[in-house]
């Protein structure tokens, strides 16, 4: 039931609406939305309005509100919270609070926290966590980021985890785990963020030190339940059993106890050790194996493979058998994709031809009697222009003359060559698994799941949203939480985007943040003739998929009073 009470303030009166229900028996008060004073009432219903603005200001709100809307569903500052302990006295803002800026930014728009304060005054977010703007100063974030260790943030990352699982019902069955790393900016001499070493470099930045990151996502919706920071200069080899160790320990908390899990990944993990890990730890597999390390199984011709499943995977055939692969005998299913093929077929036309003109480029060099590199030297410049994977199986290469201004380098692609390698790899992916009960088309699904880790990955690599970078911060303490951080957006973004999907919205994570971000606040400030000017905020116009949006994330209960 609606009606219209008056409360009086000083000598001025002002109206309210206000809607009334049953809640347990008695009678509540649901709803209270401002109408203003008797004058302000009396304007509107006459149709004329305060008058002209003076001025305007646009703030964005959809996206921000959406993520922050999230954040709040899944308890994540109040986690946080509960595992670092009472906030310092002089603290303006809690320490979940100040984490739960930081990833609702890393989602919107990453920034360094130094820049956090003037991105926050371009956006509704003073309505949406009430922070005095003395908080926002970046060394505020700084004392909260070092009030979590390694094991509270652990114990944080825990329970996030089994929130996400038990309130969104994510399926459980199956994981997908992959490795990677990102470089930062950290000096040499820098001796406080041991985390963060030289080695090799996934985004080619060998100058720079790097901060490994393990990640494991669920295939339902990719969303990530273990993020796992090491250093750079660790092998992915070495870290697997840890992170499957922080996997069992999140999985075993949150699944029934009769489920089965089985972790996806690539053949970048795989040694003998790693697969006895998991089946000490209960888990079951699926994975693939490098093909030019069983050329018994490349050699099966293409006749004795079969379609595997006309409807789901057109196309692909394949050949299931039993092989000796990582210290014992395993069920492997070679498959054969003509999509794969043909791009392995265009890609290595495209390196073969980048080879032989830069060996056309060399040889105009040594044509001209200018050269200064002896014999040796010409040698190993070919040998870093033919080092790409199978060009040494079809390009052959000649030098002759022993004087650099004698020397000379001729080739010949072997076309016979070339067919012959096409023939036995291209195309082809040898996979392996513990599930010997699984269709061999379900066995194709679960590797194909590993593509939601490298799109985690991809996503974190992304600059404008949901990003790893930038990372101004120099010690140990600070990049875990940073890391941390940066992973639950991910999480949140993930969530974000399956539960559009499950409303019939296909996005992805940057169509939808920018969808919500087309919703914006407009601030309409008024002359008062004395003191601040009076604002009125409205939203900008919809389209239906931002109204769908809107209405799906819940933004009507931040939208703006006027």
């Amino acid at each position: 039931m609606a009606s219209l009470v008056a409360k009086k303030q000083g000598q001025r009166t002002y109206y309210y609406l206000v809607e009334s229900a049953r809640v347990g028996g008695k009678p509540r008060i649901v709803s209270q939305r401002y109408l203003g004073s008797a004058e302000e009432v009396a304007a509107r219903l006459s149709e004329a309005g305060p008058g002209e603005p003076e001025r305007t200001r646009h703030l964005a709100f959809g996206d921000l509100a959406a993520v922050w809307g999230m954040l709040q569903r899944l308890g994540y500052a109040g986690i946080v919270d509960d595992v670092a302990g009472q906030r310092r006295a002089d603290a303006a803002a809690s320490v979940g609070t100040y984490l739960a800026l930081a990833c609702a930014n890393r989602v919107v728009a990453p920034r360094s926290k130094r820049a956090f304060a003037d991105w926050w005054a371009t956006t509704a977010g003073d309505r949406l966590a009430r922070v005095p703007w003395a908080a926002l100063d970046h060394r505020r974030f700084w004392d909260a980021m070092d009030a979590l260790d390694q094991a509270a943030l652990t114990q944080v990352e825990r329970r996030l985890a089994a929130a996400m699982a038990s309130g969104f019902g994510l399926g459980l069955s199956g994981m997908a785990l992959d490795m990677t790393n990102f470089a930062t900016y950290i000096g040499t001499g820098n001796d406080r963020a041991p985390i963060a070493q030289r080695g090799h470099a996934k985004q080619k930045r060998t100058d720079l030190r790097l901060v490994g990151l393990g990640l494991v996502v669920t295939r339902d919706g990719g969303v990530p339940l273990v993020g796992h920071a090491y250093p750079g200069n660790r092998n992915d080899v070495k870290v697997f059993p840890e992170v499957i160790d922080e996997l069992v320990a999140r999985y075993r908390a949150v699944a029934a106890d009769d489920q089965e899990l089985t972790v996806v990944f690539d053949a970048g993990q795989n040694s003998a050790d790693n697969f006895t890990h998991l089946a000490e730890a209960g888990l079951q597999f699926a994975g693939s194996l490098p093909p030019s390390d069983y050329p018994e199984l490349l050699a099966i011709p293409a006749r004795r493979l079969t379609v595997i499943d006309a409807r789901r995977y057109p196309g692909l055939a394949g050949h299931e058998t039993r092989a000796v692969a990582l210290g014992a005998e395993r069920r492997v299913l070679l498959t054969h994709s003509p999509s794969l093929h043909a791009k392995q077929s265009r890609g290595f036309d495209q390196t073969t031809a980048k080879a032989t003109r830069k060996l056309a480029e060399l040889a105009a060099v040594l044509e001209r009697g200018r050269a200064r590199r002896d014999r040796a030297g010409v040698q190993a410049q070919i040998a870093a222009i033919t080092r790409p994977r199978w060009l040494n199986r079809v390009i052959t290469t000649t030098v002759t003359g022993d004087k650099p201004s004698q020397l000379r380098v001729s080739w010949t692609v072997d076309d016979a060559a070339r067919a012959e390698l096409e023939a036995e790899l291209f195309g082809k992916r040898i996979l392996v698994t513990s599930r010997e009960e699984w269709p061999a088309a379900d066995v194709v699904a679960g590797y194909r799941s590993q593509s939601d880790a490298e799109a985690g990955f991809r996503q974190l690599k992304d600059p404008k949203v949901v990003s790893f970078s930038p990372m101004w911060h120099w010690t140990d303490s600070k990049i875990r939480v940073h890391v941390s951080y940066s992973v639950t957006a991910l999480a949140v973004a993930h969530l974000m985007r399956r539960q559009a999907r499950q409303a019939g919205l296909d996005l992805s994570v940057r169509e939808l943040l920018a969808e919500l971000a087309g919703i914006q606040e407009t601030v309409l400030l008024y002359p008062s003739g004395r003191g601040r000017p009076r604002a009125r905020r409205m939203l900008t116009d919809m389209t239906w998929t931002q109204q769908h949006l809107y209405e799906l994330f819940g933004l009507d209960r931040y939208a703006p009073l006027r």
